[in-house]
């Protein structure tokens, strides 16, 4: 097929290889309509991508691809861990933007009656939209600490969130090589409030019902076990912290550029030796703000946990609150792989993309009309993408785009006509998020599920969302 200029050949049910413009072959692990919907911007910037020194052997693209910053969103690449290249833009400025689900033992019919208190009071405990200060008072040594130790210290000294939920987290919510002196003044300023808050655009909290069981023995195995059952969602990172970190590096990447005679065809793209001093100190602050993220989504699910006890009366271990799994989105990852020339350690750049190991828990967000689904990880990912699928349905419209096409206080009307309460920082912020605004979130499940990334296992229905 051709899109945007270039010749795609389809290489399986959902996988197509656009190859001859780059230094490595770029594998779209899509179907042809996902192809075809996605921005000609995604292609110009994925040859961009495939384009960087020293990759290791393909860049994969998404179902869920739209364009970004330098990089689709949507995109894995991987380098030698030593002897490779890093690139902050590759890997987003929102540093582990991510996303975790909890279950109860509650039902759909148990918490109707219950369900705006609910809503309203989680509205009041994690602060929503830009610039929000977070119930967490933390000083620059203890932020120093939170984020070279990650959730561990949360828990264990400050006795925030629970010792079993640790296990449960990507990296055990410490990504090792984490270190504060990389960090900028200004970006610890940025963070020092920020704990325990959701940000705003696409992040959100969701109470979600089990609609859909795709595979009961192995969804049981993950304490789902019923259609009807109640689980929360949530979707958020690193804030102003891990913003301030990408925003930093790609300004003083962009200074050594010439010291290595670097020639990238996008400025949004540079990129340094793993070897050099300043790569390694993006990669050690980088690590900070992906813990700071993990331990803002173990802070908010505390809060959540407060305010389901509030309104229900009840503890949230008698609730059955427990953690499935957090995974990250936007983050580069010193992993071992196996590539044509054997086993090897590569630093894998995931932007806009979640890590799928083998029956591993992977969390696909949807829209807060459509749904969302945790699936499992696949065989083929391992040597097709860097054991990597999707991380949510990827948008088909600006949101400037979508502001225009609907007024999001009648957007808010429609869904509680549907029976989905939302509370939201701001109407704009609700038309932003709009489904139609994003790719049919079954299509994109399909996909990597064909290209054989991911399994489904449940499908969830939203009731209840809180948003900035």
């Amino acid at each position: 097929m051709i899109k945007a200029g270039f010749k795609l050949e389809k290489t399986g049910e959902a996988e197509f290889v656009l190859k001859g413009q780059s230094a490595v072959p770029i594998y779209f692990f899509a179907t042809q309509d996902l192809i075809e919907s996605m921005d000609d911007d995604v292609f110009f910037q994925a040859v961009n991508t495939a384009n960087l020194p020293g990759l290791e052997e393909r860049v994969c693209i998404m179902p869920d691809a739209h364009s970004g910053y330098g990089a689709p969103i949507g995109t894995v690449f991987a380098v030698d861990a030593e002897a490779g290249y890093i690139s902050p833009g590759a890997i987003g400025f929102d540093i582990n933007c991510g996303m975790r689900a909890i279950i109860t033992n509650l039902t759909e019919t148990e918490i109707r009656p219950y369900l705006e208190s609910i809503v309203n009071k989680l509205y009041e405990y994690v602060p929503v939209g830009v610039g929000k200060k977070g119930f967490l008072k933390v000083s620059r040594l203890q932020l120093k600490n939170l984020v070279e130790k990650g959730v561990l210290y949360l828990v264990k000294t400050l006795g925030i969130g629970w010792a079993e939920d640790i296990e449960k987290i990507e990296e055990n919510g410490s990504i090792v090589g984490a270190d504060f002196s990389a960090v900028s003044k200004r970006a610890v300023e940025r963070g020092l409030a920020q704990l325990g808050t959701l940000g705003s655009g696409n992040h959100y909290l969701e109470i979600q019902v089990v609609e859909k069981i795709h595979n009961l023995e192995k969804a049981k195995k993950f304490g789902i076990s019923k259609k009807g059952q109640v689980m929360i969602m949530l979707h958020c990172g690193s804030r102003g912290f891990g913003h301030q970190i990408c925003s930093d590096y790609l300004r003083e990447f962009e200074r050594k550029l010439d010291v290595y005679r670097i020639r990238v065809a996008d400025h949004q793209l540079v990129c340094l030796p793993l070897s050099d001093p300043l790569a390694k100190d993006y990669l050690s602050a980088m690590s900070a703000a992906a813990n700071f993220a993990f331990v803002n989504r173990e802070t908010i699910t505390h809060r959540i946990r407060q305010a389901f006890e509030k309104v229900l009366g009840k503890k949230a271990k008698d609730l059955g609150m427990e953690l499935i799994y957090d995974v990250a989105h936007n983050i580069g990852k010193i992993e071992e792989h196996f590539t044509k020339k054997g086993k090897k350690k590569l630093l894998v750049h995931r932007k806009g993309a979640t890590r799928s190991f083998p029956g591993q828990i992977v969390i696909i967000g949807g829209s807060m009309e459509t749904g969302s689904y945790l699936l499992l990880g696949g065989e083929d990912s391992l040597y097709k993408s860097f054991a990597s699928t999707a991380h949510g349905s990827g948008r088909t419209m600006s949101r400037a785009k979508a502001k225009r096409s609907i007024r999001g206080s009648d957007l808010l009307k429609k869904l509680k006509r549907r029976g989905i309460y939302i509370k939201a920082a701001s109407f704009s912020g609700v038309a932003e998020e709009a489904g139609f605004a994003y790719k049919d979130i079954n299509r994109v499940v399909c996909a990597v599920e064909k290209a054989g990334l991911s399994e489904p296992l449940v499908y969830l229905r939203p009731i209840g969302n809180i948003k900035g």
